[in-house]
């Protein structure tokens, strides 16, 4: 390969992916000429205010929402904060039944755990093997005290696609709210929020190219919700705090970027990634893709090694210039397996030998390559130096779904 030692490659944009040139330039103008308050009334507010207006309006677009069902917040943590205590607590309820699953990320699991020390009760779904919920077991935990239904439209490591139509028409049957958390799905795959039965929905810009530091929760009209964040009434009232102009103009420029070009960007996402998993799984002996098969994340290859720890391979990766990580960079510096491996049935040592590869628009086959190349000597110097090497593979008891090679 004409790549080398000195190539810097990323393959990490679960994590955060760059910003695009068009987005930093849409950005640049509210840094400086135009740097007013968009609450202010004269002309520097104004020029403010149509940017938070225009970043709202690409926003809903790419998502097919009304402008006015779009808040902003300061990323996917807090949306995911505000949808399920606003939602939970809205009208000061202090208890009630929320429904979850296991796989969450933890800016959903740790709110329903907080709420549980309010009085709450919470039921986490199981998950299949392959991260996949049943949506019949969450119709089943349905009691006549649900006040909330939380489930993620793709996971965050392995990037499994849950049943969310389905999980939203059991809930809208039913009559409860239902949030799904969609920022790794958003600008990787259609969503139609005219026609999805979903009440509010979690959104990141640095998730789609966009900057650091803004997100935004789709609040369908007439959800039940009531703030997290009290003081000047920003935001229809749900999020005070002056509006981040610069993160919400490059927000809506990428959000503008990915309704025009998502279609192209993911089929070719797809192939690139269908092509590293084969290799990766002919080529290195006791490997495997966690996760679903097919109803995947179409940049998301996540991985397993037996024998070596996932740490060492990342650093391994890093040290010849590819990015990559064990899992959701949220729990970066934890040395506890990943939560979602783990109810997929896997065990603690199964769990840490996890690699998560994550493309974008930007990288190209011979990258691809590339890491093919590097990556069997890596996984071979890091089996050597192990103490389980030569040991019965650990996915070959009969217990583990996931694909091997």
């Amino acid at each position: 390969m004409s790549a080398g030692h000195g190539k810097r490659i990323y393959f990490d944009h679960g994590a955060t992916a760059p910003m695009l040139p068009e987005v930093v330039e849409a950005m640049s103008p509210y840094f400086s000429e135009k740097s007013g308050n968009a609450s202010s009334i004269h002309s520097f507010g104004r020029e403010a205010r149509k940017a938070v207006d225009e970043g709202r309006e690409s926003l809903a677009k790419l998502l097919n929402a009304d402008p006015s069902e779009i808040v902003f917040t300061s990323g996917g943590t807090e949306s995911d904060n505000l949808a399920v205590k606003g939602t939970a607590m809205h009208g000061r309820r202090a208890d009630g039944h929320i429904i979850t699953s296991a796989v969450e990320h933890p800016a959903v699991l740790e709110p329903c755990a907080y709420l549980e020390g309010l009085g709450f009760q919470v039921t986490r779904i199981p998950v299949s093997s392959e991260a996949l919920i049943d949506p019949e077991a969450v119709r089943d935990a349905i009691r006549d005290d649900t006040v909330l239904i939380s489930i993620m439209m793709a996971n965050s490591e392995v990037g499994t696609m849950q049943p969310v139509e389905e999980i939203g028409r059991i809930a809208k049957d039913s009559g409860i709210p239902f949030h799904t958390d969609a920022v790794q799905a958003v600008s990787k795959v259609p969503i139609d929020l005219d026609r999805l039965d979903v009440d509010l929905l979690s959104i990141s810009s640095h998730k789609m190219h966009g900057p650091k530091g803004i997100g935004a929760l789709f609040v369908r009209k007439g959800t039940g919700i009531d703030p997290i964040l009290h003081g000047g009434g920003h935001e229809g009232g749900l999020r005070s705090s002056t509006e981040n102009v610069p993160g919400i103009a490059g927000f809506g420029k990428a959000a503008e970027i990915a309704r025009r070009d998502m279609g192209e960007v993911s089929d070719r996402m797809r192939g690139l990634r269908d092509n590293l998993v084969k290799e990766v799984l002919d080529e290195i002996p006791n490997s495997y893709l966690n996760g679903h098969p097919t109803k995947r994340l179409a940049g998301n290859a996540h991985f397993r090694f037996d024998f070596i720890e996932g740490e060492g391979l990342v650093l391994g990766l890093d040290m010849l210039g590819i990015a990559t990580s064990t899992g959701s960079a949220c729990s970066t510096g934890s040395l506890e397996p990943s939560h979602v491996l783990l109810a997929m049935g896997l065990r603690h040592e199964q769990a840490h030998g996890s690699l998560r590869v994550t493309l974008g628009r930007e990288n190209n086959h011979e990258e691809a390559g590339y890491f093919i190349d590097v990556l069997p000597g890596v996984v071979s110097k890091l089996r050597e130096i192990s103490p389980f090497s030569g040991h019965t593979p650990l996915g070959s008891d009969g217990g583990d779904a996931s694909v091997q090679r």
